[in-house]
């Protein structure tokens, strides 16, 4: 950190915040970090129009499809929790520096084979294998590299910095990815041959490209990055502390998070979320917009950027709002995602891209309320030697499950319609809502800034 940042405010909470952003943003290293991490995010969400958009131009099915996402989180999945453990045992830039190397190759040879119209089906496959272990160890890297860079006093406001512009990607990205896909590829591509080449999308490609250059730049504003070495940031390796085996690392953290029961109750909500509902979203709403003439490329990123928009505002009202909850932080997502799987309902019906520009644009508002507080929650109640492995096992709960969810989603899909898909979804998620109301103590959740007990 620069010896010159200057310390919150002690005098009072009213200007707490304000004076906790301007001291971040007057820091270097902050500002290369949350550049960097911006460019990427940007760039992810090309990549996140354009796969689906491939495959269904490619082949037009949706096992297809599911078999791609299967392919990029079965890894992701597999390795996120050991990544978890490395970034503990060593450096999470180190690690996080390494996985942007490997993501602009992949992607650079996935867009040049797009451009080159020599892509065929096989090379989806093998390049998204890729990609998904590439992000197994990217994730919990980065997420885990706030502690590392800003102060502890200074976290929350770090993470509202960053989660904000994540949300700000997230409805740029889709929209800039989806106009670009309008307008220099063709919609409807055909496959060149039963292998599924592609005889010409350029749009796609370039989108591909795009998310490649972030990559490059992003690596090299990280490498700027200087990482705090002493107190709550240090890692392991930092302060010379015995290193364990990966695996054995892994199953120490898994033991601690099993062990508190607010961290238990909270995993295990999430995890049946993101099996249940995340995969039907995930696969659902791409094969919505290209199964209709009247949506498209352009209309499936709109709708996506709604609810990024959606979820922008709702961080926004959280940090206007700070303290505001119906009881309990617990008792607020429950309240919340009852209430999403409500308006998820409806989506199978849409007819305009307005009507599913709206449903997610709220649906996106409830969910970004709480997000910055739900994050900030996790890393003040985890030790900091056990961080990286809460990180990466809350991101393994929707960056892994979640797609291996939409992959078993593409073959229920040869069985029931959108619409029916959709429904069952959003009432499947109001159920959960219930059920954890009733039968867990998930209500009794706050979000006190308790720190667990330091583990080993």
């Amino acid at each position: 950190m620069d010896s010159k940042h200057p310390h919150p405010t002690s005098t009072g909470r009213t200007h707490a915040a304000p004076d906790a952003r301007t001291a971040l943003l007057r820091d270097r290293n902050f500002r290369f970090l949350i550049s960097g991490s911006f460019l990427s995010m940007l760039g992810d969400q090309f990549t996140l129009i354009a796969l689906p958009w491939l495959v269904l131009q490619m082949t037009g099915d949706t096992l297809v499809l599911g078999t791609v996402l299967a392919l990029v989180s079965v890894p992701r999945a597999l390795f996120i929790l050991i990544g978890g453990a490395l970034v503990d045992r060593h450096s999470p830039k180190q690690v996080l520096m390494v996985t942007k190397y490997v993501n602009l190759v992949l992607l650079a040879l996935l867009a040049g084979l797009v451009l080159a119209g020599a892509l065929t089906l096989w090379m989806v496959y093998l390049l998204a294998l890729g990609i998904g272990l590439a992000t197994a160890f990217s994730i919990p890297s980065g997420t885990a590299m706030m502690p590392h860079v800003v102060a502890p006093a200074q976290l929350q406001a770090a993470n509202g910095i960053s989660l904000g512009l994540r949300q700000l990607t997230m409805f740029m990205g889709p929209l800039l990815a989806g106009l670009l896909i309008a307008l220099f590829g063709t919609g409807g591509v055909a496959p060149a041959s039963p292998t599924g080449a592609m005889a010409s999308a350029t749009g796609i490609g370039l989108a591909f490209a795009l998310d490649a250059l972030s990559f490059a730049v992003s690596a090299w504003t990280l490498a700027q990055v200087n990482t705090r070495t002493a107190g709550a940031g240090a890692t392991p390796a930092a302060t010379g502390a015995p290193t364990q085996a990966a695996l054995a690392s892994v199953w120490h953290g898994l033991l601690h998070f099993w062990r508190d029961q607010e961290l238990r109750t909270c995993f295990l909500y999430w995890s049946a979320i993101a099996l249940f509902i995340m995969g039907p979203i995930h696969i659902a709403i791409p094969v919505l917009a290209s199964s209709q003439p009247q949506l498209g490329a352009a209309a499936f990123g709109t709708i996506v950027a709604a609810h990024g928009a959606g979820t922008l505002l709702g961080m926004v009202a959280s940090g206007a709002l700070p303290r505001l909850r119906l009881g309990s932080l617990g008792l607020t997502i429950l309240v919340f995602d009852a209430v999403i799987g409500l308006l998820f309902m409806p989506m199978g019906q849409i007819t305009a891209t307005w009507q599913g520009a709206a449903l997610m644009l709220v649906i996106g508002l409830l969910g970004g309320f709480m997000q910055v507080r739900v994050f900030t929650w996790i890393q003040q109640r985890v030790p900091p030697a056990l961080l990286g492995r809460a990180m990466s096992l809350f991101m393994f709960i929707f960056m892994g499950l979640a797609p291996i969810s939409a992959a078993v989603t593409g073959w229920v899909m040869k069985a029931v319609t959108l619409g029916q898909l959709f429904a069952a979804s959003g009432a499947l998620l109001v159920a959960l809502a219930a059920l954890a109301l009733v039968l867990t103590p998930l209500r009794r959740v706050t979000d006190a800034p308790v720190r667990a007990a330091p583990g080993g």
